[in-house]
């Protein structure tokens, strides 16, 4: 029969000491604590951050929206205003600017439509101009849509289209942005931020397509 081998007495007592000793016991739960905390401070972070950032884009729609209703320069001899490729071009650096958002260029996408009335009546995109690499299209048409009838029904979610009235026009904006994420661990749904805004033009101008005397690059959606 083999011999039970006694544990040294003070090893005993020392273990009796360690299972009552309660000093790291705080430290330990922090520990374990510690990955969910830092996993919901950077999801607190990263939900901040997607919410100013869909307000900036919502912002910048309505600005390059009310600028494009603005432009238009008065020639002699001329009671409307006539709008220029160079123009429209001028709104898009603007609102690159003006969004303070490195980024814009790369991971968005600006659309300025021009929404008329056609020779009978209907809605009309007369033309469409973009900005931005994101390669994604109006979700509401593209330049040319409703030349010809009355069949197209105007830009906007179905049932709340925006019309144009007879001899003016409605600047739409549509911005699209792909928003990536600050913190790389946590995951915002990957659709883009979209935003639309529209005004009606200030004053009265030349509806046919914007003249480019200046021979600058056009802005064409492709």
């Amino acid at each position: 029969m083999r011999r039970k081998e006694k544990m040294p007495p003070g090893f005993a007592r020392y273990l009796g000491r360690l299972g009552k000793d309660s000093e790291g016991l705080a430290l330990t739960e922090f520990a374990f604590a510690l990955p969910l905390l830092l996993i919901l401070l950077s999801f607190g972070i990263e939900l901040a951050n997607f919410v100013f950032a869909t307000k900036r884009i919502g912002d910048l729609a309505v600005l390059v929206a009310d600028n494009a209703s603005r432009m238009g320069t008065r020639s002699a001899g001329l009671s409307i205003h006539q709008i220029s490729e160079a123009e429209i071009n001028d709104v898009f650096i603007g609102a690159e600017l003006q969004a303070n958002m490195g980024d814009l260029a790369e991971n968005g996408r600006i659309i300025l439509s021009s929404l008329q009335r056609n020779a009978q009546g209907g809605q009309w995109i007369a033309w469409q101009r973009c900005f931005g690499q994101n390669p994604v299209g109006s979700a509401y048409g593209v330049e040319g849509d409703g030349a010809s009838g009355t069949g197209f029904p105007g830009m906007g979610p179905a049932g709340n289209q925006v019309q144009a009235a007879a001899g003016t026009a409605v600047m739409v904006v549509e911005i699209y942005y792909n928003y990536e994420p600050v913190i790389p661990i946590m995951s915002i749904p990957p659709q883009p931020i979209s935003e639309m805004a529209v005004f009606n033009v200030r004053e009265s101008r030349d509806l046919n397509a914007p003249r480019n005397a200046e021979g600058v690059e056009v802005s064409v959606c492709d």
